[in-house]
């Protein structure tokens, strides 16, 4: 089958399941009600879908390594902890919590300040090792977690309300604001990563032969690692921290499709992502009945997964 026929017909399944979220026991009555609802909480899927999508791949193609994402490396930790910090700062009724919009933009700075750093660094080697990276990725997100849980100790219970919803992945307390305000920063990252698309491509083939070629593999590194920082701070801004679903709808991606270029494999993977959250979604709202949640089930099976790409070695 060709790739553009398995690439339309997930993006059919996806279009169904979110028709089928929009319209369900909609009436003359009651569809403005249910629309209002229920079009941030679609939207928010889809961009968080995207966000998680491309951040992944990039960041793989980046790394020259198959396992590796974004989340792994903590940077979904790094967000929770400025949320709690701010908190613990400011306090829950402050500006700077209140205000998704500033929230947001302030989150999304220091986070692009401190991946911006911490890979500049480590890229600035002459040698990189993977095994290195994971490392550096593992220790930041312990930290990033032992902070973020000495200071929700010490906080007033009250307070911890204020960031108790993104600590946990959820679609169902979207902010209607920021899924809207997030739709343009993420077309714009997206339109981004097409532009250095061919250079993906050159770059996936390894450093050295990228060099070779012509491309300035750390100036390009640095840009892609700044876009992935923003993709990862919307997704988490709009659901919450979803460690393994970048690891998931990436492999997924490279076993459906045979092409491997990435103006092609972007558009693909967001397709994936956003067909595996809406039926997941879709499974846990109407066969499970709310008795978990859909990050549960993702985190599941892809720690699965990536153990099993542990004992099976395929570290590259």
């Amino acid at each position: 089958m060709r790739d553009s026929t398995k690439f339309a017909l997930i993006l059919g399944f996806s279009l169904l399941f979110i028709g089928y979220f929009l319209g369900k026991g909609l009436t003359v009555d009651n569809y403005q009600f249910f629309l209002s609802r229920r079009i941030p909480k679609v939207l928010a899927i889809v961009l968080a879908g995207m966000a998680i999508a491309a951040s992944s791949l990039v960041f793989q193609t980046v790394t020259n390594n198959r396992i590796l994402t974004p989340s792994i490396l903590g940077f979904d930790a790094l967000y929770i902890m400025i949320q709690v910090i701010l908190v613990a700062s400011f306090g829950g009724l402050s500006l700077w919590i209140t205000n998704a919009k500033v929230n947001f933009v302030l989150s999304t700075a220091i986070m692009a300040v401190l991946a911006t750093f911490l890979f500049g660094l480590y890229f600035k080697r002459q040698r990189t090792n993977i095994f290195t990276l994971l490392l550096i990725g593992v220790v930041c997100g312990s930290l990033f977690n032992s902070v973020t849980g000495f200071f929700t100790m010490v906080i007033d219970p009250d307070e911890f309300i204020a960031i108790q919803n993104s600590m946990f992945a959820s679609f169902n307390n979207v902010s209607s604001e920021l899924v809207y305000w997030c739709t343009l920063p993420l077309l714009a990252c997206i339109a981004y990563l097409y532009r250095y698309a061919s250079q993906l491509d050159v770059l996936w083939l390894g450093v050295d032969n990228a060099k070779s070629l012509g491309v300035d593999t750390a100036k390009l590194t640095k840009k892609i690692m700044f876009v992935t920082t923003l993709l990862v701070s919307i997704s988490t801004a709009l659901v919450g921290p979803v460690l393994f679903l970048g690891l998931i709808v990436v492999s997924l991606t490279r076993q459906i499709f045979t092409g491997f270029q990435h103006r092609f494999l972007i558009a693909s993977s967001c397709v994936v992502s956003i067909a595996l959250l809406i039926s997941g979604q879709w499974l846990v709202e109407h066969l499970l009945d709310f008795q978990t949640t859909i990050s549960v089930i993702i985190n599941f099976v892809g720690g699965s997964y990536f153990l099993s790409l542990l004992v099976r070695n395929k570290i590259s």
